[in-house]
């Protein structure tokens, strides 16, 4: 691992450090607003009292931080690789570029000593699981590897009572944020009741700290609803999502290319809306970690 300057001295003083993904840059927004929005991001980390670290693969090395330069490089870069856990070696060996999924990034986070992690959404059970068996990488990461996810709940494309079913099996507890229901990404809602709702992030570092009690416990998963005056709401975005996940099963994309593939097909529907609540709910995801994680630093 190599740490970013900024990183490296938060760590030796002891300041909070929020991990923070890559895909989202190489492969869940289009150029600039993909490495605008990283800025930002890092900027209502910095804005929070903590120290944003976003990690990615480059030079055959795992970054822990990236400075204005590099997140220029990953944001034009072509041919990257998304790595979850089965792809971190590979893209380190060959010297590839790769920008991490929520699992890599829980995996570099955790050996980097960083406990809470903002995201978008999670990966989970792709709807027609039962034939595919199209599950994410993130659902086993979060059973097994001992980081805080913030996120707005699993992507709303995903089949999400099965995700949530797969969350219970793997012991992983879902904490919403402020609210009684389990949010659906671009939706603040989902008509899910949530297993768990905590209202303060002093409550939620509680909660890590007597979770990382018992070392072999995993993770810890809060769901964060987007602001209200940025939702897109369910009713609305299922008719986009539905049109989406048919057009990329008409076509045969399978795999790691059907998340950016129907992320993108949504954009077009929207008239560019889901890119908008997008920014907004990562950044409040952030917004929400840094607090977390000054509130463990405490």
């Amino acid at each position: 691992m190599q740490f970013s300057q900024e990183v490296a001295e938060a760590r030796s003083a002891g300041r909070p450090v929020v991990a923070l993904e890559s895909t989202i840059i190489t492969h869940g927004m289009p150029w600039p607003q993909n490495v605008e929005t990283a800025r930002q991001v890092e900027a209502d980390i910095r804005a929070a009292g903590a120290v944003p670290a976003t990690i990615a693969v480059l030079d055959g090395r795992i970054r822990i931080g990236l400075d204005d330069a590099d997140l220029e490089r990953l944001g034009q870069a072509t041919g990257v690789m998304k790595c979850s856990r089965a792809d971190l070696a590979i893209a380190i060996a060959t010297g590839r570029p790769g920008s991490t999924t929520v699992a890599a990034t829980m995996m570099a986070a955790h050996a980097a000593g960083i406990a809470v992690f903002a995201t978008g959404g999670i990966g989970g059970v792709h709807k027609g699981a039962e034939t595919s068996f199209d599950i994410s990488a993130d659902l086993d990461e979060l059973s097994r590897t001992p980081v805080c996810v913030v996120c707005a709940g699993a992507k709303a494309l995903l089949d999400i009572p099965k995700t949530l079913e797969v969350l219970e099996t793997r012991g992983v507890p879902v904490v919403s944020y402020g609210v009684d229901e389990v949010p659906a990404f671009w939706s603040r809602l989902s008509g899910l009741a949530s297993p768990y709702r905590l209202d303060t992030p002093a409550e939620l570092a509680r909660l890590i700290r007597a979770r990382q009690l018992f070392g072999d416990h995993g993770g810890v998963l809060v769901a964060n609803p987007v602001p209200a005056e940025s939702e897109i709401p369910q009713a609305e975005m299922a008719g986009y999502i539905d049109t989406a996940i048919a057009e990329a099963e008409r076509r045969g994309i399978r795999g790691k290319a059907v998340t950016p593939f129907v992320l993108a097909l949504i954009y077009e529907l929207t008239g560019g809306r889901s890119l908008v609540t997008n920014i907004a709910l990562v950044r409040n995801n952030a917004r929400l970690a840094a607090a977390i994680a000054v509130a463990l630093a405490a």
